[in-house]
């Protein structure tokens, strides 16, 4: 059994409660949309945001509805990004499972995403809070941004390590910072120590994407995309960004010529990623990870020895170890 089956199995009762909160409110009198989000929610995702909601609340405050109404909130909107992002990648498989917009088609996965994203808004009204309401506004305004500089860097080769951090800090980690700081604001948490959660939070964020990114450079059937498509997208991640900064390296000017292609053919994106794999690119990219897990670690020391911290450590090593 994996760290997060252990930490699910531990706060079993409150996902049952997460998980009622959420059908709850996707029940529509809408058939289509009922078998739509039921054929969905069937494949379920690892939970890990709203699993730091509550851990979150669990650690430093109070659990309570408002925790679960968050919980709620995040997911959903996490959810309702899924499924935007299949509908622009034009994703067939997502978690080994067809896509709503593979199913169906575009125009029911749009609107479909639509109704996961009023829905989070409706399960953050229902806290009463509006540092939680404004907590996932500003998150969904981050996620877009996110997106946006990735691709504004890809046409215009902007292919620093800086820029690169920058990406996954708005489309990856300001998600687990919300899910950290909608916990304290629902728990009633104080402002130091919501600050310093949020910390721990990014630095969880910023590992998960480096380590999606490594899972791009090699075949697996557990992550159900094909490999290479962060290329094939026009995307350069660490690994392979950090060996096109060593210009000492032989055959650099030709791959970098090869990174700045509008778009790659298989046999092209093979040659960069056996190129990135060659030279150490997955090696810095988990040294990356190691340093992110030392400064979380100094973090997560400064709070009670808790089952709750101590599953926090489990979540970060189980992220860095993760096969999917």
């Amino acid at each position: 059994m994996s760290a997060i089956d252990h930490i699910k199995k531990a706060i079993a009762p409150e996902l049952d409660t997460l998980h009622e909160v959420i059908m709850q409110q996707l029940r529509t009198a809408n058939p289509l949309m009922n078998r739509v989000v039921e054929t969905y929610l069937r494949t379920k995702g690892k939970l890990i945001r709203p699993i730091v909601v509550i851990l979150t609340a669990k650690m430093l405050g109070t659990l309570n509805d408002r925790v679960m109404n968050a919980a709620a909130a995040v997911e959903l909107l996490h959810n309702a990004s899924l499924i935007h992002d299949d509908v622009v990648d034009d994703s067939k498989v997502r978690r080994n499972q067809p896509t709503i917009n593979a199913v169906w088609d575009n125009h029911v996965a749009v609107l479909v995403g639509d109704f996961f994203v009023s829905s989070a808004m409706q399960q953050a009204i229902a806290t009463a809070d509006i540092r939680v309401i404004d907590a996932l506004c500003h998150l969904g305004k981050l996620l877009s941004l996110g997106e946006i500089d990735q691709i504004y860097n890809a046409h215009y080769h902007h292919l620093t390590e800086d820029a690169y951090f920058r990406i996954i800090n708005y489309k990856t980690a300001s998600l687990f910072v919300a899910c950290a700081r909608m916990g304290c604001f629902a728990a009633g948490v104080d402002e130091t120590r919501l600050d310093t959660m949020s910390r721990f939070a990014e630095l969880l964020g910023l590992c998960f994407q480096i380590r999606d990114d490594i899972f791009d450079y090699f075949p697996s059937d557990d992550v159900g995309k094909p490999t290479g498509n962060d290329l094939r997208e026009g995307k350069i991640t660490l690994p392979l960004l950090h060996v096109l900064e060593d210009t000492t390296l032989p055959q650099h000017d030709a791959m970098l010529k090869l990174a700045y292609k509008d778009s790659l053919d298989t046999q092209e994106i093979a040659v960069l990623t056996e190129y990135t794999i060659r030279h150490g690119g997955i090696e810095y990219a988990y040294l990356r990870m190691q340093q992110l897990r030392q400064q979380a670690m100094e973090i997560l020391a400064t709070f009670p020895d808790t089952p709750e911290r101590k599953a926090f450590e489990d979540i970060f090593d189980y992220i860095i170890a993760r096969r999917y």
